[in-house]
Parts: C-alpha cells; structure tokens; sequence
C-alpha cells in the first residue's frame, strides 16, 4: 500500500471567534467552557460507564438487574450530554434552550405518570411545561448577548 499524499498548508490553524457581543468565559474566544473539574474526564468517563451498563443490561434485559442497568446506563449518558449543555448555554457559548426544557417536561410527565393521573392530561401538562421552560430559557440566552 502506498501513502496517500496530500497537500498540506504552512499556514497556522485559526480558531473561530466567538459570537458577537458574547463574553466566553476561562479560555481562547471560541472555546467551550471548561468544566469546574477541568484535568479529569469525569463527563467522558460517566457516558462510558453508561455506555457500557447499556450495553450489559441490553445483554441481560431479561433479569431485573439488567433493567437496572439499562436505566441506570441511560440515566448516566444523559448525565454526560445535560452537563455539557448546562455550561454551554449559560455561559453564552450556544443555547441550548429547547434539550434543557425538555428535563422539567419529562419529569412532570414521570410524576404526573405515577401519580396515576390521565393519560390525556400527561402530553398536555408535558407540553406546556415544555413551552414555558423553552421560552423562559430562550429569553435567558438571548439576553445575555
């Protein structure tokens, strides 16, 4: 096999600057926010560990310990994604408005679904949820820049 060549440039590499009118906190303009627990991958190795209970519990989903591990491998890698996105919308880096108001939805539907209540009213109240935490965070975003 041969090596493929291409062409490469001498110029230096250039970041993208950072939205107009938007102060990126720690970091280069155009960086994501670090995390409080910069050095260690602790968001990485949570989606791992979620991963991998996924996985292992798709393995056994016959058993009710592989349900727990489904869950709690779901519960985890989710934990990886909402982190991220907490830092990048409220420290003005992207909103990340409509996945953030999808949370306190979700979780009314959960408790008006054990609650018993009926089952036209839990997309209802999920919904309305959803629009006003949508709108309230989306005003947050946009006001900071």
């Amino acid at each position: 096999m041969g090596r493929r060549s291409r062409k490469r440039s001498d110029a230096p590499a250039t970041r993208v600057p950072a939205p107009a009118g938007r102060a990126v906190p720690r970091g280069l303009p155009g960086e994501r926010p670090r995390a409080p627990w910069h050095p260690v991958p602790l968001v990485e190795l949570s989606v791992l560990v979620g991963l991998v209970l996924l996985v292992w519990g798709l393995l056994r989903r016959d058993d009710d310990s592989g349900r727990v591990m489904l869950v709690c491998g779901m519960v985890l890698a989710s934990l990886g994604g909402l982190d991220t996105a907490l830092r990048e919308h409220f420290s003005g880096f992207a909103s990340h408005a409509l996945l953030l108001a999808a949370l306190p939805a979700v979780l009314t539907a959960g408790v008006l679904f054990f609650a018993g209540a009926l089952w036209i009213a839990i997309p209802i109240a999920g919904a309305i949820v959803l629009g006003v935490a949508f709108a309230g965070l989306r005003r947050g975003f946009r006001s900071r820049g």
